[in-house]
């Protein structure tokens, strides 16, 4: 019998099945990426994306497979342990093995894993093997605690990452590319700080190791002139490619690993007229406009952003660049 790939090569097992005049043959489906899933959390009703960019209990749809527009793709921001799945079909992802990519201190790493620890797997994908590429790049968790820490390593952005999966043969059998444009490096608390630290300690903090404070626009697509574009239609990110850290990456919170909280960012926009947060509930108040420029937060849950004062103490993610 002769087996047939539709997309990558011809194999026969050295039979062929005749009968009269007709050849029996079997066309093999082709192995296709069509899914690349974060966090789905957050992802569904108004903090949904577009239906061609973002599917809710998929994730995000893979935009090219041309190399020379793979920047089109998940994800274009990136952070030491944050990880997404690649949703395959065609093949038994365990049948693929896949190198890891290196560039300027980032790999990416894809390893197959049974999706049943992260409780944001949708019921009908839970426990089915996937496979899951990590990053890991700089990241200064030994200096979290010090308030005047050295420079890390500072990459050279944008970098294009092609991951390949091969069968056992080594033959290509499908691949997926992305370019990395930021670069975050997160700090959090590990010896008993509840709140965070206040904007100035965080803003000298990002400044020390070689990074910035990121604005807004760097983490969300919220609505309002200070969010990245495309916009969401309210005070919230909508789950979109290339707008934002938290809208691409959802709720920074699920992912293990990772180091970051289900909190409020600090950003380095500031205005006179701003989000008063002092309860669990953000609304706008004539009583918080006051003669000071007070800073942006960003909820790392949702991508809302809210006034905040700068003695207040909370939580900071620095960005290797700022969006233009």
């Amino acid at each position: 019998m002769l087996l047939l790939s539709s997309l990558w090569n011809v194999q026969a097992n050295g039979k062929k099945v005749r009968t009269g005049n007709r050849s029996d043959a079997i066309l093999l489906p082709s192995a296709v990426i069509n899914y690349v899933r974060p966090n789905l959390f957050w992802g569904n009703g108004k903090y949904a994306g577009p239906a061609d960019i973002w599917n809710p209990k998929k994730g995000f749809l893979v935009q090219s497979t041309n190399p020379e527009s793979y920047n089109l793709n998940f994800p274009t921001t990136g952070a030491h342990n944050l990880y997404f799945d690649l949703l395959i079909t065609g093949i038994d992802v365990r049948d693929l093995t896949w190198k890891p990519v290196t560039h300027e201190g980032i790999t990416a790493t894809v390893t197959n894993v049974v999706a049943n620890n992260d409780y944001w797997i949708p019921w009908e994908d839970f426990a089915k093997v996937v496979a899951r590429v990590k990053l890991t790049g700089p990241e200064a968790r030994n200096q979290w605690d010090n308030p005047n820490p050295s420079r890390i390593a500072v990459p050279k952005l944008p970098q294009t990452f092609e991951l390949v999966g091969r069968d056992r043969y080594g033959i290509e059998v499908v691949k997926y590319g992305f370019v990395l444009r930021q670069w975050f490096v997160v700090r959090d608390n590990p010896n008993g700080y509840v709140n965070g630290r206040r904007h100035n300690d965080q803003l000298a903090w990002c400044n020390n190791i070689g990074y910035r404070m990121p604005r807004i626009r760097d983490l969300t697509n919220a609505a309002g002139p200070v969010g990245a574009s495309p916009s969401s239609s309210d005070n919230n990110y909508m789950r979109y490619i290339g707008a934002g850290f938290f809208s691409e990456w959802g709720w920074m919170f699920g992912y293990t690993g990772a180091s970051f909280v289900d909190n409020r960012y600090w950003t380095s926009d500031t205005d006179d007229n701003y989000w008063m947060s002092d309860t669990d509930d953000d609304y706008w108040t004539e009583a918080a406009k006051v003669k000071d420029s007070h800073p942006f937060t960003v909820g790392s849950h949702s991508g809302s952003f809210s006034g905040y004062f700068p003695f207040y103490s909370t939580y900071v993610v620095c960005s290797l660049d700022l969006r233009p």
